[in-house]
């Protein structure tokens, strides 16, 4: 370890750690940053309390921490340990503990004072997880408020330093240099109709017939490293195949780290979990798809898409930098030198394309009500906030104003995700759910791949054939001694898993479209499909618990169980609402009234009403106008421009009391200004008879509505006495169109909006055509006015072109006319 690349810079990072509060460690793939620095900080003596070193993968976590104790010739727990989701093996001795980012955010919610800690690293910031960003903010905010004795050191290995300084500007940089041996980058692009699979599975076996050594291969997901696996069964004996994803049980992921046994090379096919901090033994060869699946989240739908695209050009310097660890390598990139350029610098974080529910929670807990107050890279998208907040609110974990409610803070005390916190909580007192609603939560955090009826896990779990059945054990072991209770996966009863899930998710409750198959409603209001020839595809009522969506297709469900919706309604009441609609049918062209049971947006159960009342009538025409939109109202010409013209003094006179009038506050505030105006209606038809001028300009309201014709008139009069329309655009100057003729005598453009807005002049010719367009009509008279004059008088010569139009009396009439 000590030949290192980040031992030459050791005693440069011992003093930043000693004597400044802040340190930015720049070290590039395989300077060994994540191993040989903290080790050192920790033999060094110089902390007397702890060191936290954050690592954004568990997998990383476990190694490292694994590693160093090896180093020290101790066991995990003694002097270095780990804490991650489910698993935690630190002990008294403890000094150096590796944790995972969400771990490291608990610990500053559990003790804002971090008592006891000394340094915390953020390693890998690069990365830009959701949990890092967050950490860091929360940890700034400490070392400001709380602990300036409080030591922060972020390493990176390729994000810009500039950014970080920004955010820390009083920080110590350090640079280091990278891997130690030379990678060799070779580009073989795809053709138009060759696979990404197949290309991957030929390129292994030829490098593996004229190249030494191990290979590390990355795909974009699972599914492609399965088929490149089956495409290499055939590989002699000598050559081991090992996957490497987040998805597989802890001892196949050690099988891919663990050095290949001796006269043996090995194969792995790893995801982008392989990019940092992990080191493979052997590697000398990389082969890079360069392609990586990336999780965006929508806001609008509360759904995640699920995109393969490009890696950004950092994450194609992690991937060489893993072939020259220990010796020269090669990297053999998949893709065209162009390509790799046209990607960008660095991979859009994490905190901008996220489902940002568990970050409002953990905002709310922390009393943050204003994101901005805290330091972030990045700030957390509005969008996303608001979505994330709309949700807590409608699980009951957070009120109106953004506090959270008393359920909203025990949830955050179970460290789960909110979803299934929320649904802990709420069957906490029924005996009969807490089981299995333990029993979910846990699997759920150790999903099955390709299992979309998440009751068979749970079956699978209870006959001892499920992959990870000890791991999810141990885990509801955690959740239950949480939730100050015991488990038992024998009372775990399948049929109950959909009725507690929707406690987790009620705007996923399914409903099956009439006359299809494996075609659902959620009750969000967005469609969701399932594989026809699955067995969830005719089931009445879903709960959708793993929903994505593809590129060019709808949403796909990935996980889900059958719900008993009668049972649903007679257990959690709350869920449902019962009401009385009335509303125009666009089918029938008719008024329905019906009483409704409703679950968001599904419509369970309709029971026709008698003839509705006036009241309702109304109401239901309002509902057809919010639905259709305004257009659906009779807009002729005068009530546009009447429009037109209130707008535009509300952006030139915004220090008078206009209430909003932009289409979006009109559809927001129907029953305050239409609602009147509908009484009495019975059809939409009747719509065209009402008077839009009117409805508005009551609310306008007096005397804005008599002011507007001051201030904006219609016309104006032109020195002739006759009136000329005034134009009015919104984001444009008014336009008056007129005749030059009727302009002499004029000094000047007019104004209107209490003088703050000059119209323009479009000056036209007898034959009405435009001469010129000014705002400036004394200068006009004065410069441009004699070229017009000159053309004019040969091409019009009836008419008048005095030598001082601004002093010449207007007319309309020619020359005969003038002087008969």
């Amino acid at each position: 370890m000590s030949q290192l690349p980040i031992a030459d810079v050791l005693p440069q990072l011992l003093e930043a750690v000693q004597h400044s509060s802040q340190t930015i460690v720049k070290a590039e793939p395989g300077a060994g940053k994540s191993t040989f620095f903290p080790l050192q900080l920790l033999l060094s003596g110089q902390c007397s309390g702890k060191i936290v070193m954050l690592e954004p993968r568990r997998i990383a976590a476990r190694n490292i921490a694994t590693y160093l104790a090896e180093q020290l010739g101790e066991k995990v727990g003694q002097r270095v340990g780990y804490r991650i989701r489910g698993e935690t093996r630190v002990g008294p001795e403890t000094q150096l503990e590796i944790v995972t980012e969400g771990i490291m955010t608990r610990m500053v919610q559990s003790d804002p004072e971090l008592t006891g800690i000394d340094v915390v690293i953020f390693d890998e910031f690069h990365e830009r997880s959701l949990h890092a960003d967050t950490a860091l903010a929360f940890c700034l905010e400490v070392q400001a408020a709380l602990r300036d004795d409080l030591t922060l050191v972020v390493m990176s290995a390729t994000l810009d330093q500039q950014a970080l300084l920004g955010l820390l500007p009083d920080a110590t940089y350090i640079h280091c240099s990278g891997r130690q041996f030379p990678v060799d980058i070779r580009h073989k692009g795809l053709n138009a109709n060759e696979r990404m699979t197949g290309v991957m599975a030929k390129q292994i076996e030829s490098l593996l017939k004229e190249e030494s050594g191990s290979i590390l291969a990355f795909l974009p997901g699972a599914g492609a490293i399965n088929q490149v696996m089956e495409s290499l069964t055939h590989l002699p004996s000598d050559v081991m195949v090992c996957p490497l994803y987040g998805q597989l049980s802890f001892a196949q992921q050690q099988k891919a780290l663990a050095p290949a046994p001796l006269g043996q090379r090995k194969v792995v096919l790893a995801t982008n979990i392989a990019e940092t901090s992990l080191t493979i033994e052997g590697i000398r060869i990389v082969v890079d798809s360069g392609l990586e699946r990336v999780a965006r989240f929508d806001p609008k739908t509360g759904i995640t898409r699920l995109i393969e695209g490009r890696c950004a050009q950092s994450s194609a310097t992690q991937r060489a930098g893993r072939a020259g660890r220990l010796e020269p390598g090669i990297c053999v990139r998949l893709y065209s030198e162009s390509q790799g350029l046209q990607q960008p610098k660095t991979p859009t974080p994490e905190i901008m394309q996220s489902d940002l529910t568990a970050l409002a929670l953990e905002l709310a807990f922390w009393g943050a009500h204003d994101v901005s107050e805290l330091a972030w890279l990045d700030l957390p998208p509005k969008a996303a906030l608001a979505q994330a907040r709309d949700l807590l609110q409608t699980l009951g974990l957070m009120k109106e104003d953004g506090q959270l409610t008393s359920m909203g803070r025990q949830a955050h005390q179970l460290g789960v995700d909110p979803r299934l916190a929320a649904m802990l909580l709420k069957v906490q007192a029924m005996p009969e759910f807490i089981t299995v609603a333990i029993a979910l939560a846990a699997i759920m955090e150790e999903p099955e791949k390709n299992v979309i009826n998440l009751s068979h896990s749970v079956l699978r779990w209870q006959d001892s054939k499920h992959p990870k059945s000890s791991i999810l054990l141990s885990r509801a072991k955690q959740i239950a001694a949480l939730c100050h209770t015991s488990f038992d996966l024998r009372k775990v009863t399948a049929q109950h898993l959909g009725l507690v899930a929707c406690l987790a998710f009620p705007d996923r409750v399914a409903m099956l479209r009439p006359n299809s198959h494996g075609e659902f409603v959620l009750s969000n209001g967005h469609g969701a499909m399932v594989d026809e020839f699955d067995g969830l595809a005719s089931e009445a009522y879903l709960v959708v618990l793993d929903i994505q969506r593809h590129q060019q297709q709808s949403s796909r469900i990935f996980s889900a169980l059958p719900v008993d919706i009668h049972q649903l309604e007679a257990l959690f009441p709350e869920l449902f609402v019962t009401r009385d609609y009335v509303d125009w049918d666009d089918k029938v062209g008719k008024l329905v009234a019906e009483k409704q049971t409703c679950l968001g947006k599904l419509t369970l159960q309709r029971q026709a009403l008698p003839t509705p009342s006036k009241e309702k009538m109304t109401q239901a025409l309002l509902n057809y106008v919010s639905r259709k939109g305004l257009n659906v109202l009779h807009w002729d010409e005068s009530a546009n421009e009447w429009l037109t013209r209130v707008r535009c003094a509300i952006n030139w006179l915004p220090e008078e009391a206009w209430p909003a009038m932009d289409e979006a506050s009109l559809l927001a505030t129907l029953n305050e200004w239409l609602g009147p105006y509908l009484v009495g209606l019975t059809s939409a038809k009747q719509l065209s008879k009402v008077s839009v001028i009117d409805a508005l300009a009551a609310r306008l309201g007096w005397p804005l509505n008599q002011q507007i014709d001051e201030w904006l008139p219609k016309h104006h009069v032109m020195p002739t006495g006759t009136q000329k329309q005034i134009r009015y655009q919104l984001g444009m100057a008014p336009i008056l169109s007129v005749r030059m003729q009727e302009v002499f005598g004029e000094k000047c453009s007019p104004i209107v909006a209490k003088g703050t807005q000059t119209v323009v002049m479009e000056l036209l010719s007898p034959a009405q055509r435009p001469l010129q367009i000014t705002q400036d009509l004394a200068g006009f008279w004065q410069g441009a006015y004699k070229e017009v004059q000159k053309e004019m008088k040969g091409r019009y010569p009836k008419h008048v072109w005095p030598d001082d139009p601004a002093n010449h009396i207007a007319t309309t009439k020619t020359k005969r006319q003038l002087n008969s």
